[in-house]
């Protein structure tokens, strides 16, 4: 009985894991579908009727409100010389500014009931653009301390803060049941997760490892958290703790996590060595989607991938040579929101795209 089982398991893992190695044969540059509204590139077989929504500079994180109607996300564009927070339609129209353009943003998202929205800020510590990372220590993420996290009314205003402890912190984002927040912070000397209460409250600690913790997002019914996360050893964490010490750190490193909130046990899926990021749960608690570089050898391109929480089978989502990332679905799992260089009229720009998402 136990062999039978066996088998039939290493048979079910081998055809769910096969399509991996033939879709990545695929010329990334043909395209199957090109419109007015956006590009659907060969293998991109759950898309369908992809719209572009902006048009130039830095576009990310765009993030859907609970009932998919509209869209919240950064973008640094026009005179503009960091991120600050828009939100519009999931059609695109209807496009506003909602922070308050002093200092840099980020991480921004929608209240479950709509009555609020938080994003994190470094306006209180200037109201001008916080100086750019040293790239001479390689590609590195700053770290601002004057980073803090705050709750604003839908428009914008009455603008209310959530932490107020000295250090970083952002990456915040609501339970799809509007009674708990998500966030990192560097408040006990290292990148950790932490939990709280919509008003800042009741603040508990998540993770408590060596390495960087973040940009974490619940599950559809607030019972698991998906995060990002580097576990450096050695030198490689003599490094991180230097580059720390400056607000900085080398994203190159990073593994998939998943964690129910009862045990509070990390879980790894993803082994592969890569720049492994923005990861978000299928709204069938099944399966994670994320972005990764792992099949680009020289590490600079980033697609889209999902990974059965099972099996770990990972299969290969986009195929567009350049830039898709920071993917989210619509609770009813119908349309997917992500940042992609597809289609771009100036080199190095990153937009907003929709589609429909065709399981």
């Amino acid at each position: 009985m136990y062999t039978k089982c066996l088998f039939a398991l290493l048979l079910f893992l081998l055809a769910s894991c096969s399509n991996k190695d033939e879709t990545s044969k695929i010329d990334q540059t043909q395209k199957t579908s090109q419109t007015e509204d956006g590009t659907i590139f060969e293998g991109e077989k759950y898309f369908k009727n992809i719209k572009q929504l902006t048009f130039g500079g830095q576009n990310a994180e765009a993030y859907f409100s609970h009932d998919g109607t509209e869209l919240i996300f950064q973008s640094t564009r026009d005179s503009l010389e960091c991120d600050a927070i828009f939100r519009m339609n999931i059609d695109g129209s209807n496009l506003r500014l909602i922070s308050s353009g002093e200092g840099a943003t980020t991480c921004s998202f929608i209240a479950p009931d709509n009555k609020s929205v938080i994003y994190a800020s470094t306006f209180k510590g200037g109201t001008s653009c916080p100086p750019k990372p040293d790239m001479s220590q390689g590609y590195v993420w700053a770290l601002y301390k004057s980073y803090d996290i705050y709750k604003a009314d839908p428009d914008g205003s009455n603008i209310i803060p959530l932490t107020e402890e000295p250090g970083y912190d952002a990456e915040a984002v609501f339970s799809p049941q509007g009674d708990k927040i998500l966030f990192t912070s560097v408040r006990t000397g290292d990148l950790e997760l932490f939990i709280m209460n919509p008003d800042g409250s009741n603040i508990e600690q998540l993770t408590d490892y060596p390495g960087y913790d973040g940009g974490a997002f619940f599950s559809l019914d607030g019972k698991w958290i998906v995060w990002r996360a580097s576990r450096p050893e050695g030198e490689a964490l003599t490094d991180y703790q230097n580059l720390l010490k400056e607000g900085l750190i080398r994203p190159s490193h990073l593994e998939i996590y998943i964690m129910n909130l009862e045990d509070r046990k990390p879980i790894q899926l993803t082994h592969n060595d890569a720049a492994n990021f923005g990861p978000y749960f299928h709204p069938d608690g099944k399966r994670i989607i994320f972005c990764s570089n792992m099949d680009d050898p020289k590490g600079r391109n980033f697609d889209l991938y999902m990974i059965d929480i099972e099996t770990k089978c990972i299969e290969r989502i986009t195929y567009n040579s350049t830039f898709d990332g920071f993917p989210m679905f619509s609770h009813d799992g119908k349309k997917l929101v992500f940042c992609s260089n597809r289609d771009n009229n100036t080199k190095g720009e990153t937009n907003v795209f929709i589609c429909d998402w065709v399981d």
